[in-house]
């Protein structure tokens, strides 16, 4: 059973916006529009434990501003080193007009 939480209006993310979420549990969500698509993924790179909010989005990977990493905003597989581990990706849904996650993973 999943722990769904609201995240913002859909319409405050148009394309290319972000926004970053602080969960109880003390991990920092991205919540993006790419492509059209939503996506959540925690905001921490596998590699050294920076964020990744402030790097390049380049088609549906994210580029970690630090050390150059790139992740998969999909899967959350890196797809280029320094950084071989996976990022966590949250399921997003919107509901009656608001972006949710589900912290559950």
């Amino acid at each position: 059973m999943g722990s769904w939480i609201a995240v913002t209006a859909s319409a405050a993310l148009p394309e290319g916006a972000r926004e970053i979420l602080a969960l109880e549990d003390g991990r920092q969500v991205l919540v993006a529009r790419v492509a059209g698509e939503l996506v959540a993924v925690e905001d921490r790179c596998s590699h050294e434990d920076l964020p990744l909010s402030d790097g390049d989005i380049e088609g549906n990977e994210i580029v970690c501003p630090y050390h150059g990493a790139r992740f998969c905003l999909k899967t959350g597989e890196a797809t280029a080193a320094p950084a071989y581990d996976p990022i966590t990706v949250f399921p997003v849904r919107v509901t009656e007009g608001v972006v949710e996650i589900d912290t559950a993973v």
